[in-house]
């Protein structure tokens, strides 16, 4: 199969093609090297560059099955949806504050969070997730705070026995990962009962990096040159993966989150 190009230009005019190939009744423009328009709805193609660019052999299918499920979802998120058939799949996802700059903040249901992040609201469906809009939330007679309780809840019944892997640093650090594949990896930053499954094993309080969705890594606050090292990699991660969140560590207490390394001083 074809490769997709890796020059970020030559790459949006590539997706622009297979787009209009696969879909010639829809309105198809680029912007951007990176931004294109589908029925006037701008569509970053940052994250699908960069799921091309970890998996280079599968470019073409990777973007052909990404285009697939994007058009399958314009359509199921525009037809009405009765909340009780909706309320057990709503689910959080952290994302940073910049997906406002391609998104209207005031057709989006999020509440803010730590990091220059917010929580973002998805249906959970079985070959897609569909953004919650502030519309959809109205019409179902919610506020945001209630998707906020709702998802938390679905996010804690998801995969009730996580699986942490435990790994000890030579310099003395323990790290804690949960990689369960599932797009929420990241998310599970949020589960109420985190703390209490984690500190045990990293001797209290703790960090969380998340620099991408499906990345979740729970680290001791000492020794220093443990966490030094893993925040060196951070930036890399966050730099190279697909559906980046923040290269900033989450302080995860007893009482709750916050962010920035200062906030655990």
């Amino acid at each position: 199969m074809a490769r997709m190009p890796r020059e970020p230009e030559a790459f949006g005019e590539q997706v622009a093609k297979i787009l209009k190939r696969h879909f010639p009744e829809k309105a198809i423009e680029l912007s951007g090297p990176m931004d294109l328009v589908l029925n006037g709805k701008h569509l970053g193609l940052n994250n699908l560059y960069r799921m091309v660019l970890c998996d280079p052999q599968r470019g073409m299918e990777i973007v052909e099955n990404y285009l697939e499920r994007l058009v399958e979802g314009d359509t199921l998120g525009a037809m009405p949806l009765p909340l009780s058939v909706a309320k057990p799949r709503v689910m959080p996802r952290i994302q940073p504050e910049t997906i406002f700059e391609q998104l209207d903040r005031e057709q989006v249901a999020y509440v803010p969070f730590v990091n220059d992040t917010v929580i973002v609201f998805v249906l959970d469906l079985p070959h897609m997730t569909i953004s919650i809009t502030v519309e959809q939330m109205l019409r179902w007679g919610l506020e945001v705070e209630d998707l906020d309780e709702i998802s938390r809840k679905n996010l804690g019944l998801y995969t009730p026995e996580l699986q942490v892997q435990l790994v000890d640093s030579t310099e003395g650090g323990r790290a804690a990962i949960l990689a369960e594949h599932d797009g929420y990896d990241a998310a599970r930053l949020l589960m109420g009962s985190l703390h209490s499954r984690l500190a045990p094993e990293l001797h209290g309080d703790f960090y969380v990096a998340t620099p991408a969705r499906d990345m979740f890594l729970a680290i001791s606050y000492e020794p220093n040159d443990f966490v030094e090292r893993i925040c060196k990699r951070i930036h890399l991660d966050y730099r190279r993966l697909p559906y980046p969140i923040t290269n900033e560590l989450f302080v995860v207490t007893r009482d709750g989150v916050a962010g920035t390394k200062k906030d655990a001083a």
